[in-house]
């Protein structure tokens, strides 16, 4: 067991916020070659779903948005982008990530229109109703309560506000589902170990969708939330879900 192993499992298993902590540890050791592994290990599907969840939420000029778990910012980036001039926040809590985030929004030229912001998606630093969206890429299933983070992005949507989840979801049909396992549970760690020179930090990746409710049980996890027409799509297979749900307008 190598020095950097020891150092995650010490911290997995430690007293305050074991998770919080330890998932702080593997996305700054891999933020380097966060999206690189992306695309290896989504096939590069995950851009292909960004891209259906952002037909789906069909942002117009002007709206505003907060990218929680933002990590490198691609999501980020494409909401700027649908927006053109409305202000959009990336958050995170890894400052690795977020120094790769800022190499990227430069590189687009849009350091007027994106500020980032290291902070906790547990307790986030905005007032109540700030934001036409709140949106979370592949960042729910890594939080200590995630129930809390749906409340938080609740609340500071704005009434008619679009809460937006896109994550990795649990697939329910054989023979898919069995292949599927078998390439996360076996297959992700050992090319992570291979690309990325971390195997401890992708074997916590099954780990973590392993807790993670799957796609029904989510949208009733929206709706305790109190938000309201709540919808569930899969995508490829299953394999991962977006959920959408939107604030009530009291003015309607």
């Amino acid at each position: 067991m190598d020095n950097q192993t020891t150092k995650l499992d010490a911290i997995k298993h430690d007293g305050k916020n074991p998770k919080e902590q330890y998932v702080h540890s593997v996305f700054e050791s891999i933020s380097g070659k966060y999206d690189l592994m992306n695309d290896i290990l989504s096939f590069r599907r995950h851009k292909a779903w960004r891209k259906y969840t952002m037909k789906k939420m069909n942002m117009r000029q002007g709206d505003t948005a907060i990218d929680l778990c933002c990590g490198t910012c691609d999501w980020t980036i494409s909401m700027a982008q649908a927006s053109e001039s409305g202000h959009i926040v990336g958050l995170d809590f890894s400052e690795g990530m977020l120094n790769v985030g800022r190499e990227k929004v430069a590189k687009h030229g849009l350091e007027p229109q994106i500020e980032l912001v290291q902070g906790n998606a547990m307790s986030l630093p905005f007032e109540d109703n700030q934001f036409d969206y709140a949106t979370i890429g592949f960042g729910l299933r890594n939080v200590p309560d995630y129930m809390q983070v749906l409340r938080e992005m609740k609340r500071v949507v704005k009434p008619g506000g679009m809460v937006v989840c896109l994550e990795l979801s649990k697939p329910t049909w054989q023979p898919f589902k069995g292949i599927y396992y078998f390439y996360f549970q076996q297959v992700l760690p050992r090319m992570g170990k291979l690309v990325a020179k971390r195997y401890e930090q992708y074997k916590w990746l099954p780990e973590s969708l392993a807790l993670f409710p799957g796609r029904d049980e989510l949208a009733e996890a929206f709706r305790q939330t109190g938000l309201q027409q709540v919808q569930a799509f899969p995508l490829t297979g299953g394999i991962a879900a977006l959920h959408i749900g939107t604030k009530e307008n009291l003015d309607v």
